[in-house]
């Protein structure tokens, strides 16, 4: 059971971040390859009808603003079910979490009592998910690759780590209220960072060294706090396209020169793209629906809430998790139908009444789905995840 204590402005004293100078607005700064100080983002096309905040905050001014002057969402919850394990098995490393951070989070859905609701009115709130990601202990360099909008890596504090965009493709760190450990909720429920938390743990760089090791990439590589050699704090321009660079750290227990990257109080905040392979962030799941037909990706409820993603393209949606469940996707299509109908809120007549069909959903990336009739549940039941 999670404890809420409705106490305004009591999580953490110190600022959003650790010095009140202003800060490069990265708006417009969105790539279609990897660059210095930007987002190569697998999304391009970003609507301008889009949940989220929904005015400007008074701390952004023209091309910058001021980590200081913006407000956090008030409150106080606790999460003594957080849970996560980091193993190494068979030469990966393996995470398994359900989300729930280790630290103290601010109240959501936010109050409209509280000032945030007058910038960002997000209606979300804070659930379990079922996280199990397999890394490489030892990844190694690809081509550069976009980054998704939603998970892109997952923090020590058992948080995902999201890119630096909200839905409309603004920077999220500037545009949304976040709470004072930095995050908030998607649409189903997922607790994530944009940015920089001080509440991730980096005791090595309060001591004036190189930050600890806070989270991993989805591609396997490692993600340090914010300062580098020397204990010297890093910005954008100090690190390559992806937000990452090489030289000796602590890397599986022992030191290695080696690729990692940094998070970073300038834009992009996290990853500017992949410098390996990653891992699929995505799953399969048959989710239940509740007693209204609200399932975990029925739109809209605000926020940057899905991260822009919406429901995605279903030849792409199926393609990919035909890729996750290592199945060839004419196999997997042959298992599903047509999206299923709209299910009346009126109970139909005895002599027409039908079973409700058997309804599959494919989430990508924790944030694009599509759902599927089931047309033929023994081809379904073949499939290695269902075996």
């Amino acid at each position: 059971m999670r404890f809420l204590f409705l106490i305004a402005f009591l999580l953490l004293a110190t600022p959003a971040f650790a010095h009140d100078e202003a800060l490069p607005l990265g708006d417009g700064k969105i790539s279609a390859a990897p660059q210095i100080g930007y987002i190569f983002s697998c999304q391009q096309n970003f609507s301008n009808s889009f949940p989220g905040a929904q005015v400007v905050g008074r701390w952004i001014k023209g091309n910058v603003w001021y980590p200081d002057e913006k407000l956090h969402v008030q409150g106080y919850v606790a999460w003594p079910n957080s849970s996560i394990s980091i193993t190494e098995e068979n030469g990966f490393r393996i995470i398994r979490a359900n989300n729930l951070p280790k630290h103290p989070t601010g109240v959501y859905p936010v109050s409209p009592n509280d000032p945030a609701y007058q910038v960002d009115r997000n209606p979300n709130s804070i659930s379990e998910q079922q996280i199990l990601l397999k890394l490489p202990l030892s990844p190694s360099a690809s081509n550069p690759s976009c980054v998704p909008m939603g998970i892109i890596g997952f923090a020590l504090t058992g948080t995902a780590i999201f890119n630096g965009l909200d839905a409309g493709g603004r920077d999220a760190a500037a545009h949304e209220v976040l709470d004072k450990c930095d995050g908030h909720p998607q649409p189903q429920g997922q607790y994530h960072y944009h940015s920089y938390s001080h509440c991730l743990n980096d005791k090595a760089s309060e001591a004036g060294g190189h930050s600890d090791l806070v989270g991993y990439a989805l591609d396997g590589y490692g993600i340090y706090g914010l300062k580098g050699e020397d204990g010297k704090e890093l910005h954008s321009a100090d690190l390559d396209a992806c937000h990452g660079h090489t030289h000796t750290v602590m890397w599986n227990g022992q030191p290695q020169k080696f690729y990692h990257y940094h998070m970073t109080a300038d834009y992009p905040y996290t990853l500017g793209c992949y410098h390996g392979t990653p891992t699929s962030g995505g799953q399969a799941a048959m989710p239940n629906r509740d007693p209204h037909g609200q399932g975990p990706d029925d739109r809209p409820r605000g926020g940057d809430r899905g991260n822009g993603q919406g429901r995605g393209d279903p030849r792409q949606i199926m393609q990919s998790a035909a890729a996750i469940l290592k199945v060839d996707p004419e196999t997997l299509r042959a298992a599903v139908g047509p999206p299923p109908p709209p299910i009346s809120p009126k109970p139909p007549r005895p002599s027409t009444c039908r079973k409700p069909p058997f309804v599959l959903r494919l989430i990508l990336h924790g944030a694009s789905s599509v759902d599927y009739v089931i047309k033929t549940p023994s081809v379904l039941a073949k499939l290695p995840v269902f075996a």
